[in-house]
């Protein structure tokens, strides 16, 4: 696996393991429904062994959620992240939105410095 791709599957396997918790399942209930061990679920949430793309879509069907959230929210691409952003700034109002915005920035000026 090059460096790229273990990155990826990092953090692919960091939102299958956030993911995971949000629907309030253990490894072996995601297991089980993968019809899986539960090693091979916690190797995926490591890294280790990145998911198929026939897995992305059953855990998008457990998740409910698409395969493009899994790979959009798993994505270092800053396309990608601007969209997963705005995705997550849709429900929040205004005045929030606008202080979120404002810490955004800020922290953006200071980490360029």
């Amino acid at each position: 696996m090059r460096v790229d791709e273990r990155a990826l599957a990092k953090r692919l396997g960091q939102i299958v393991a956030k993911r995971r918790a949000m629907c309030g399942l253990t490894q072996e209930d995601l297991a089980e429904r993968l019809n899986v061990g539960n090693e091979a679920v916690s190797r995926m949430e490591r890294g280790t062994v990145p998911p198929s793309v026939a897995r992305l879509h059953e855990l998008a069907g457990i998740f409910k959620c698409s395969v493009c959230d899994l790979l959009i929210e798993s994505s270092a691409r800053a396309e990608e992240q601007s969209a997963y952003l705005s995705k997550l700034l849709a429900n929040v109002s205004d005045d929030d939105r606008n202080v979120i915005l404002d810490v955004v920035r800020k922290l953006s000026e200071h980490m360029q410095k």
